[in-house]
């Protein structure tokens, strides 16, 4: 393993509390569209890339998604999740950890299934500017989680092989990604999912939050 490691995080959920704001944005797309699905089976594809959401989403309500439709869905779920964003915070330690990986000199990027639009709702929540950090939105890849693409592009972007980098995250996509471009899962408990399903998914470690990974860092972790 290299001297240093390098970080991948997820970012709804993992660095900021808006897993549920997205899953009400979600409900209230699905709504306007007359797509009649619980909340709790959309909380289960927070994470997951669009196109294979939709495909879920036709396979469990029935419903024939056709392409101006899922169009019409994700303009929808952008605008309510706009209207939510005042509720966004960011989670217990997620500043402090990523100042103590600066400090460390520790390189670090994040990796979102998000647009653009929306992973600046939740980098201003964390006091970041997309244009001085690194990161990896789901515009910039082909395919979204559980691909890899994303964690792929992030390690490229920071120079490090893909199997020394630590992916942070706290769905299963994030982990089954993680598994299949062969980098280490660390599951966050704060986005909804619980330990054994990060672990049966390729968690190493799972923690409750960043601050809870941030003093447990050295398990983890090879500084020089």
């Amino acid at each position: 393993m290299q001297d240093r490691t390098s970080f991948i995080f997820d970012l709804d959920g993992t660095l900021t509390d808006s897993v549920y704001q997205n899953v009400a944005a979600w409900k209230q797309a699905l709504d306007a569209e007359k797509i009649p699905l619980a909340m709790w089976r959309i909380h289960r594809k927070i994470g997951m890339a669009g196109g294979m959401m939709l495909k879920n989403l036709s396979r469990e309500t029935g419903v024939d998604i056709d392409e101006k439709q899922a169009e019409r869905l994700n303009e929808r779920h952008a605008e309510a999740y706009d209207q939510l964003k005042h509720q966004i915070i960011a989670l217990p330690g997620a500043n402090e950890l990523l100042e103590t990986l600066d400090r460390e000199k520790l390189d670090w990027c994040i990796a979102t299934s998000g647009a653009m639009a929306t992973a600046e709702i939740n980098l201003k929540v964390l006091g970041l500017d997309p244009k001085k950090i690194n990161l990896i939105t789901r515009d910039e890849v082909k395919y979204g989680k559980p691909h890899p693409g994303l964690f792929v592009a992030a390690a490229q972007k920071m120079g490090a092989p893909i199997e020394e980098c630590l992916v942070i995250g706290d769905a299963i996509w994030d982990m089954l990604a993680a598994r299949r471009c062969k980098a280490t899962g660390i599951g966050l408990l704060c986005g909804g999912y619980g330990v054994g399903e990060l672990e049966r998914a390729g968690a190493l470690r799972v923690y409750d939050d960043p601050l809870d990974l941030l003093q447990h860092l050295d398990e983890v972790a090879a500084f020089p």
